[in-house]
């Protein structure tokens, strides 16, 4: 009889055991189908808690220079660098967009990239353009010196430094 009862108490026991194995391995599989939605460029960082650009917007007209937010946000790519991918940017509504750029220069985003839509996790600020760099610019890009005398007030930027980003493939 006691020969019984430890039989089936260690048949008990690896029948759970093997239930909680067989479980692990669902969740694993849920996550890889996560991960195989996206192509991960950076940190890694998940899909979860991203608000939508429109969102964002709002948030960035909270912000004043010099302020910073650790924010997670959604958008599609309008514009990546041309030569490197080494900076996109993120339309926020029909007119505003966000200029992002990658923490540490560690990471670029594929050149064929545009119109894809992306998740990015990082720092949202407000970065405020001098008169006299928007006038260097404008010289940089061969405009009149009309064009260039025009230039009389900073512009105010969204920026962004991603740490991570996702693509949906």
């Amino acid at each position: 009889m006691k020969n019984m009862i430890k039989f089936c108490a260690i048949a008990l026991l690896v029948f759970a055991s093997c239930k909680k194995v067989n479980s692990e391995k669902e969740t694993t599989q849920e996550e890889q189908q996560e991960i195989v939605a996206f192509d991960s460029f950076g940190d890694k960082i998940t899909n979860e808690a991203a608000i939508p650009a429109g969102q964002m917007l709002a948030k960035y007209n909270n912000l004043k220079v010099g302020d910073t937010l650790n924010i997670k946000f959604a958008s599609t790519i309008k514009e990546v660098c041309s030569k490197k991918g080494c900076w996109m940017k993120l339309p926020l509504n029909g007119t505003e967009e966000a200029m992002i750029t990658f923490k540490d220069y560690g990471f670029f985003m594929p050149l064929d990239a545009k119109d894809n839509e992306v998740i990015v996790a990082g720092k949202a600020f407000i970065k405020e353009t001098t008169v006299a760099e928007l006038q260097h610019y404008a010289e940089d890009a061969g405009k009149s010196k009309e064009e260039i005398a025009q230039i009389t007030a900073p512009k105010r930027e969204y920026a962004f430094e991603a740490n991570g980003v996702l693509m949906k493939k």
